[in-house]
C-alpha cells in the first residue's frame, strides 16, 4: 500500500494515500462542509496563511523535532543512549523556530489567523511527544507559544487522537 514500507496509510474507496500532510489534506478538504473548515477554503488570504504555516511545520519545525523525539524516544527503545549533541543541535534549531512561533502569537491566536486550522494540527503529534522529553520547557517558556499549545492540546479532539498514541508512553 505504502511504497516505502511505512505508515501512515488511508484508504478511501479506490482512493490509497499515504504521508501524514497528504492524508490531513484531503481529510479537511473532504469534509470541508461537514466539519470545521481547517483550509479556510473559502478565503484565499486565510487559505494561503494556512499553507504557509504548513509550510513552515514540514520545513522548519518537524526538522529541528524529530530528531530530539528520535534521540528521547527511539533511541533507548533500540537499546542506545541518546546522543546529546544531536539533542543540543536540533534544541538550537528549534529555538530559533519557536522565536518566530512567538513573535507571530503575540498577534493572533493561532499560527494563520485567529482560528484553529490545519496548521495548528499539523503540530499536534511531534510536540505532544516533544512535551513528553526534557525540551518541553522551551514551549513553557514562551507565554504565546505555551498558550496556543495549551489551547491546541485541550481540545476534546486533540485527547481523542493522542490516546491512540501509546508510543513513548513508559519513558
Amino acid at each position: 500500500m505504502q511504497p516505502f514500507g511505512f505508515i501512515p496509510v488511508l484508504e478511501d474507496g479506490d482512493l490509497t494515500l499515504f504521508e501524514s500532510r497528504a492524508i490531513t489534506a484531503y481529510v479537511a478538504e473532504k469534509f470541508k462542509e461537514t466539519e470545521p473548515d481547517l483550509i479556510r477554503h473559502k478565503d484565499a488570504k486565510e487559505a494561503a496563511l494556512v499553507k504557509v504555516w504548513t509550510e513552515v511545520e514540514s520545513h522548519y519545525y518537524e526538522p529541528a523535532v524529530s530528531p530530539i523525539i528520535y534521540e528521547y524516544f527511539v533511541a533507548p527503545f533500540q537499546g542506545k543512549e541518546p546522543d546529546k549533541s544531536v539533542i543540543d543541535t536540533n534544541v538550537e534549531k528549534l529555538k530559533t523556530v519557536l522565536d518566530v512561533y512567538e513573535a507571530k502569537l503575540s498577534s493572533t491566536k493561532y499560527l494563520a489567523g485567529d482560528f484553529y486550522s490545519l496548521a495548528d494540527l499539523s503540530h499536534v503529534s511531534e510536540t505532544h511527544y516533544l512535551m513528553q522529553t526534557p525540551c518541553a520547557s522551551m514551549i513553557n517558556e514562551l507565554p504565546h507559544v505555551k498558550a496556543w499549545w495549551e489551547d491546541i492540546s485541550s481540545r476534546p479532539a486533540f485527547n481523542k487522537v493522542v490516546g491512540g498514541m501509546s508510543f513513548g508512553q513508559n519513558h
